[in-house]
């Protein structure tokens, strides 16, 4: 474990509050829908209002995608949890308190585990706990007023708490692109962090090297991964700033202002007494058996980190390069089908986390929506790896594939006159010449300058025009170099 990066003499400490969405079709505790875009206030009935009368009543739906999310990091899953309401005044909380959990969660632990550039990391998480959300208040500036919208008053959360295990602004989006990872292929959340279905929130604090953790600020509802970068950095600056100055940190709730750039206080952070939690008087306790949790895991499918411990068995890969290669399933399948049909597991990992990746990222496009086909990339690789053409041969036919120049790889190989040169006999004779035609490159050679026999190697593959495979010229030129 490297030490950890310190900025301006500072060590930083990052723990994440995610809140990502449930994919149920209705809310946590009544029947109305959660779908998005509806007009406001048309999604909020009488259960979700606390109208006098009615009675919450638990949405499975929810609680399985609670157990299903336990079971992907390693969590223990709570025989017995708790609902407790948390009491707070805001105008959007038409209940004036949000259904939650407090002392005994659903999910308890666990762990994600993700790479940052080859440095293999781990967060732990504290909990993860079964909640609802509160409405969302709407400010229309341009008629000086703000408005209620409770369409999402009771759509089903789970609010996922780390330990303050990140040290970096880098590892804190490292880590949150790993948990969305993880609820978007199982299906529990559709990750969209636009509509607020994931939204993070970063509780920051900087200390000197040894000292004890410092005061926090929370920097609320970060929906980019590109924000939450910035957000990180500024309020990191902010607070060294702050503490040089001579000043305290005072614990509060922050916002992110992208157009500015910078954080800015919204109220003092409240701490779990000020709530004044206490069980829910109209929810009984959730059972759950662990014949229920055995049934929900046999329903699963492969998690990304055992088809990633399966890649390094099967394929023989790197546990980075399996790692990277189930970022998502669509990403896994595709190297599947590339490694298993060219039977080249390592060099199609290399193509698929090089330029495949380089070329869907620049085109802000999915794995999926690439041009070059698996079948196509595992024809190439196959090529490559038979000595029919060289590695930068294979990228140009690559390049070809991708603009749609042409879609079989053998014809593109042959209408551009890229296969290589393996006929020894007419290597030998260009080889032959080449030496005869270098005497001085030969003889620096002979006294050990190894930079002699690679412009000899230069020379061979300028009088082949690129077909001469590097490896047999390399072989031959040594055999007649003696």
């Amino acid at each position: 474990m490297s030490a950890p990066k310190l900025v301006q003499g500072y060590e930083v400490v990052i723990g994440f509050e995610t809140h990502a969405q449930l994919s149920t079709q209705s809310k946590i505790f009544s029947r109305a829908s959660v779908a998005f875009g509806a007009e406001p206030n048309t999604q909020a009935c009488a259960v979700d209002l606390a109208l006098p009368g009615t009675l919450p009543v638990m949405n499975k739906g929810a609680v399985e995608r609670a157990i299903q999310f336990g079971l992907a990091i390693g969590s223990h899953i709570a025989p017995k949890s708790v609902f407790a309401r948390k009491n707070y005044f805001y105008p959007d909380l038409p209940k004036g308190y949000q259904i939650s959990q407090f002392e005994i969660p659903v999910v308890q632990g666990g762990e994600v585990d993700f790479f940052l550039g080859d440095e293999k990391k781990t967060v732990r998480l504290v909990r993860a706990h079964l909640e609802e959300d509160a409405g969302k208040s709407l400010h229309e500036d341009f008629i000086g007023q703000s408005g209620i919208d409770l369409n999402r008053a009771g759509t089903p959360l789970l609010e996922i708490v780390t330990e303050p295990d990140m040290r970096s602004s880098e590892e804190a989006v490292a880590y949150a692109k790993e948990l969305h990872k993880i609820v978007t292929w199982i299906g529990i959340c559709d990750g969209n962090m636009q509509e607020g279905s994931f939204r993070c929130d970063a509780n920051v604090s900087v200390r000197k090297p040894g000292q004890p953790l410092g005061t926090r600020r929370e920097i609320k509802n970060l929906n980019s991964f590109k924000f939450m970068q910035q957000a990180i950095d500024y309020e990191v600056r902010w607070q060294i700033e702050q503490i040089e100055d001579g000043h305290a940190i005072q614990q509060a709730t922050v916002l992110f202002d992208p157009d500015t750039g910078e954080t800015r206080a919204m109220r003092t952070k409240e701490d779990a007494a000020d709530y004044r939690y206490f069980p829910d008087p109209d929810l009984p306790p959730l059972v759950i058996a662990s014949e229920w949790i055995e049934r929900v895991r046999s329903e699963m499918a492969e998690l990304p980190r055992v088809m990633a411990a399966r890649f390094v068995t099967d394929y023989g890969l790197p546990e980075y390069d399996a790692t990277t290669l189930t970022q998502s399933k669509a990403m896994a399948a595709y190297f599947e089908a590339a490694a298993q049909t060219s039977k080249q597991p390592k060099l199609a990992s290399n193509w698929i986390m090089g330029e495949v990746s380089r070329r869907i990222n620049a085109g802000e496009i999915g794995i999926e929506q690439a041009p070059v086909s698996a079948a196509q990339l595992a024809a190439l690789i196959t090529r490559i790896a038979d000595g029919t053409i060289s590695n930068n041969a294979g990228r140009q036919v690559f390049d070809a594939l991708w603009t749609g120049e042409g879609q079989d790889v053998d014809a593109l190989i042959e209408s551009k006159g890229l296969k290589q040169m393996n006929d020894s006999g007419a290597l030998e004779q260009i080889i032959d010449e080449v030496i005869a035609a270098n005497p001085d490159n030969v003889a620096q050679f002979k006294a050990g300058k190894d930079k002699a026999f690679n412009a000899l190697v230069g020379q061979v593959m300028k009088a082949s025009k690129g077909k001469a495979n590097p490896q047999q010229v390399n072989d031959l030129l040594r055999s007649k170099l003696g």
